[in-house]
């Protein structure tokens, strides 16, 4: 009897043992959890390069965004993979050069085109990030196909609401089955949903929302507003706001960008209230350059936009923001571009990168805080059209071939950030260098495997973006 008690003893504390083990194992791991930063990625919408007040804008009133770069680091040469939308969305989610698995053109609205997509081999941040314990949101545009398999929630993404296409009215919904894709109802997760009021505050809406939701989790949020991106429309509230641009377009481009300003602001009011500013790193940049033919915007300094390779389509307004962790009210001038954006969150989070394919973005936080010199790229590089158009950026020389039947151009970016003066009779040796190195990195591309929407859709949406706005709500 003694003996068997006393084995029962050892049982009871062995148990309570292991009991303790697990119980200080499962806290240790939820400490881990909520160590982890939090990160946001906010995506603008064809915002131009000069239409933020910390890039010099004066006539458009952006508080908000203002703040978050007072508050942060400002890219002064902050480039995107693509001067359009979709691709840049593929190389914004993966890290690499999305010419590498042929994502090079905007997918048509079609969910029954099961081929036009970001490729389901590309592994996203989303899934890094979910591996790790995150919790993924995506809110907003997507763009990187409709065939369900291309949805986010099939890319890492455990929530999303938004639109799955490349535009929407921001008044009108439209109904279920709705064909036309600027008025398919969105998505939550991957049932219909209409909005009420306008599409931009909506969309802030989601983000506050998942922020409060998910404030006890460390969590990942991509929010990729479509604003400023046509149709131009904006409500009464926010083209008060700037009531003195005289220029219609312009106006009521400028009121868009109001309204995105002030979902950016709440964003980040929610986060201090919750006390999550040391915790959350944030990253804001547009998509490409803006159209400024459809939206009477500004790139100034940069030449061109939107569909050029030339600075003002793939120079972009870029902002990294993490309270108590990066220096701030601090300029960073050493050129960076969007594929550098998913590696730094997922070297972050303790996250581990794919090993078994080439990832071309960068951990830019060493740099930040000073603890790796020089360049985080010794190049950047840029094709359009399987390589009708295409640039290649090495130090202060960029190399341009804008179009199938132009000449090569180069340019001293340090001395002429508009591009104005073509420089190759007096560098060829400069020129030969960065043509052979574009011919290197093309080697390991592919052609783009799907086309872009057939040209008479984008002149609907272009004529779209010129039209009168909708009476405001």
């Amino acid at each position: 009897m003694a003996v068997t008690l006393l084995r029962c003893a050892v049982i009871m504390i062995g148990g309570a043992h292991v009991l303790f083990a697990t119980v200080l194992n499962v806290r240790a791991a939820e400490t881990d959890q909520l160590s982890k930063p939090n990160f946001i990625v906010i995506l603008a919408d064809d915002l131009g390069y000069a239409d933020v007040g910390f890039q010099g804008c004066q006539d458009i009133p952006t508080p908000n965004l203002d703040k978050l770069a007072h508050q942060g680091i400002c890219c002064t040469q902050g480039y995107v993979s693509h001067s359009f939308c979709s691709p840049t969305r593929a190389g914004l989610m993966t890290g690499r050069y999305q010419q590498k698995y042929g994502h090079e053109n905007n997918p048509r609205y079609d969910p029954k085109d099961t081929f036009a997509g970001l490729p389901t081999r590309e592994i996203t941040v989303a899934n890094i990030l979910s591996e790790a314990g995150y919790v993924t949101g995506a809110v907003g545009k997507w763009h990187l196909g409709a065939a369900p398999h291309f949805h986010p929630l099939k890319r890492g993404f455990q929530e999303y609401f938004g639109l799955i296409g490349g535009g929407h009215d921001y008044f009108d919904v439209g109904e279920p089955g709705e064909s036309r894709e600027y008025r398919i109802p969105l998505q939550r997760n991957t049932t219909p949903e209409k909005f009420d009021g306008y599409l931009t505050d909506v969309l802030s809406d989601e983000a506050v929302a998942f922020v409060r939701r998910h404030r006890d989790k460390p969590f990942f949020l991509y929010l990729a507003y479509n604003a400023p991106h046509a149709p131009l429309q904006a409500p009464d509230r926010y083209l008060e706001r700037v009531k003195h641009i005289q220029d219609a377009r312009r106006r009521v481009y400028g009121a868009m960008i109001a309204a995105l300003d002030d979902g950016v602001g709440r964003l980040c009011d929610a986060l201090a209230e919750l006390g999550l500013d040391k915790r959350t790193l944030i990253f804001f940049l547009s998509d490409n350059g803006e159209p400024v033919d459809v939206t009477h915007a500004s790139n100034a300094p940069l030449r061109g936009g939107k569909g050029s390779v030339y600075e003002g389509g793939i120079r972009v307004p870029f902002v990294v923001r993490w309270t108590g962790v990066l220096p701030a009210g601090y300029t960073y001038n050493e050129p960076v571009i969007s594929l550098d954006i998913p590696v730094t969150l997922a070297e972050a989070a303790g996250a581990t990168l794919p090993s078994d394919r080439e990832i071309d973005g960068v951990n830019l936080l060493p740099y930040f805080l000073d603890q790796h010199k020089g360049a985080p790229h010794e190049a950047l590089f840029w094709r359009q059209g399987g390589g009708t158009s295409w640039a290649v950026r090495r130090d202060d020389w960029k190399l341009v071939k804008a179009g199938q039947n132009q000449e090569l151009q180069l340019f001293n970016l340090r001395q002429d950030i508009s591009e104005t003066t073509d420089v190759k009779a007096q560098y060829p040796e400069i020129c030969e260098e960065l043509q052979q190195r574009y011919i290197e990195w093309n080697n390991h591309n592919v052609p783009p495997i799907f086309e872009s929407p057939r040209a008479s859709r984008d002149r609907t949406v272009r004529q779209r973006g010129n039209a009168v706005p909708k009476p405001a709500n």
